[in-house]
């Protein structure tokens, strides 16, 4: 899956531990020092949400998680990793005892990167030996959901050493982009320090509270911020001249008094109380790590949307999850499932998203639509109908669906889901599917299913061939000896 076999972070604050878990939820073996006396605990927490998070942002196959060590020291941590983050606090000379520290123990093709929000990596550079491996890997938090890593080289980082880092973040689901001049605070600190300054002040001159102010961002702009960006986003604006009829008409704007983006607040003892208060307010006896949950959500949710947008192409960030997990299925594709074809098989295990759900916090029909078609997909893969065989101009189509739902899956919940084959024959396949409760193995619902094999340039049924054939008939001899599925063969509307 990636570059990265072994990965050492030294620091597992709240940005060094979504380090480690982004890591370890990609499959990379992770060495951690960190002197502070509640890491374990404080590292551990962050994994715990890292993992309820991906459990609801995929039902890709993940990799086997990565194996967790915790280090007496810098050098025992960084001996032999690939990828090294630092993530210290941002003290310039912390840093560079730190980096000079990692840098004398690495191995000499190391990558070694710094969670600063703002120094620069040619101040960071100053005291190593090998400064042409030292750049910026800049994440924002969570790290181990936002995909985002601001890289910035120094005077002495060198180009290859740039160009390996974005790639080595593609296969773990992040995005790196380049930033191609150092500056303090990169691009995305500048841009927040310029909307924290101006908000500082509102709450300073009483204009709004910080819950207002936090409403104002995330009821409007935030969310096309979210999908669009900034410039795009002004561009639709423009309307049908576009860009340069937005500047063209806001522009002058841009002279007005409007802000105070050049003055400094003083961040005294009255503002920071009267913020802190607001804050607690807002925060209605929420703990943070209960925040921390809801943000998650909030932030699978719209993964979700994005990913489905585009006429299911997805976009932005969402069309980033989309190709992870196509990489995910890809590597899982190539790896022979041990599984008993004399029971039902189980395919898909789950749990219901934020995104999956009602008004009633129950799981929406079209999500156990996506959660058997998801079943299909896992049984097709099991018998060589992968990626590349789609690519190759055949698949399966689902023509005919009967769903019955038994119980309700509910946001949170376990689930997982088996398939039987009822029949098969050279262009029809005939499946039986029963999506389960994790704790009881309970029936929470029921699909079955007639999909046809297609030439998909065509447009119309074919024969399967025969390596494909032999395998389902291997699979449907097993699953005849089995009593035949409650509920099979009904129609709509039919009695008990």
């Amino acid at each position: 899956m990636t570059g990265i076999s072994n990965a050492a972070c030294i620091g597992g604050g709240v940005i060094g531990g979504g380090w480690i878990a982004r890591f370890l939820l990609a499959g990379i073996d992770v060495k951690v020092f960190d002197p502070h006396p509640e890491a374990r605990r404080i590292i551990g927490e962050v994994l715990a949400n890292a993992q309820k998070a991906y459990a609801m942002l995929t039902t890709a196959p993940l990799p086997p998680a990565g194996t967790l060590t915790y280090c007496s020291s810098i050098a025992e941590a960084v001996a032999d990793a690939d990828w090294i983050q630092e993530s210290v606090p941002e003290r310039l000379d912390l840093k560079r005892d730190v980096l000079t520290q990692i840098d004398a123990a690495a191995r000499p093709e190391a990558l070694i990167g710094s969670s600063t929000s703002g120094l620069l990596p040619s101040e960071l550079q100053r005291d190593m030996k090998h400064p042409e491996r030292l750049f910026v890997a800049h994440p924002y938090n969570p790290v181990y959901l936002l995909p985002l890593v601001e890289i910035v080289g120094g005077k002495k980082t060198s180009p290859a050493t740039i160009e390996l880092a974005i790639k080595h973040l593609q296969p773990i689901g992040m995005k790196g982009v380049h930033i191609e001049k150092e500056i303090e605070a990169f691009v995305g600190d500048r841009l927040l320090e310029a909307l924290w300054r101006e908000a500082l002040w509102l709450i300073h001159d009483d204009i709004c509270t910080v819950e207002t102010l936090d409403d104002v961002i995330r009821y409007s702009f935030g969310m096309r911020w979210a999908q669009m960006g900034l410039f795009q986003t002004y561009r639709i604006a423009g309307g049908e001249a576009g860009m340069r009829h937005f500047l063209a008409q806001f522009g002058p704007c841009l002279a007005w008094p409007w802000t105070k983006l050049t003055d400094v607040v003083d961040l005294d003892e009255a503002l920071i109380e009267k913020i802190g208060e607001q804050s607690d307010a807002q925060a209605a006896g929420l703990s943070i790590r209960e925040l921390e949950r809801i943000r998650d959500e909030n932030l699978v949710g719209i993964f979700h949307a994005l990913k489905g947008a585009n006429g299911g192409k997805g976009w932005g960030a969402g069309q980033l999850l989309k190709d992870f997990e196509a990489s995910l299925w890809a590597g899982a594709s190539n790896k022979p499932a041990a599984l008993d074809i004399s029971s039902p098989l189980q395919l898909v295990e789950t749990k219901v998203s934020p995104a999956w759900v009602d008004y009633n916090g129950h799981m929406t029909e079209h999500r156990y639509l996506q959660v058997f078609g998801d079943t299909s997909d896992a049984l097709l893969r099991l018998i060589g109908v992968d990626l590349g065989y789609v690519e190759g101009g055949h698949s399966y189509y689902t023509v005919e669906s009967h769903l019955r739902h038994l119980g309700e899956a509910k946001l949170g919940q376990a689930i997982y889901a088996t398939c039987r084959i009822l029949a098969v024959d050279e262009k029809r396949l005939h499946v039986f599917h029963t999506i389960h409760d994790a704790e009881t193995n309970g029936p929470i619902a029921t699909a079955e299913q007639m999909l046809l094999h297609v030439d998909t340039a065509a447009g119309k049924a074919v024969a399967a061939p025969s390596h494909i054939l032999d395998k389902l008939k291997e699979i449907a001899s097993a699953h005849e000896q089995l009593p035949r599925p409650e509920g099979s063969g009904r129609h709509v509307g039919q009695r008990p």
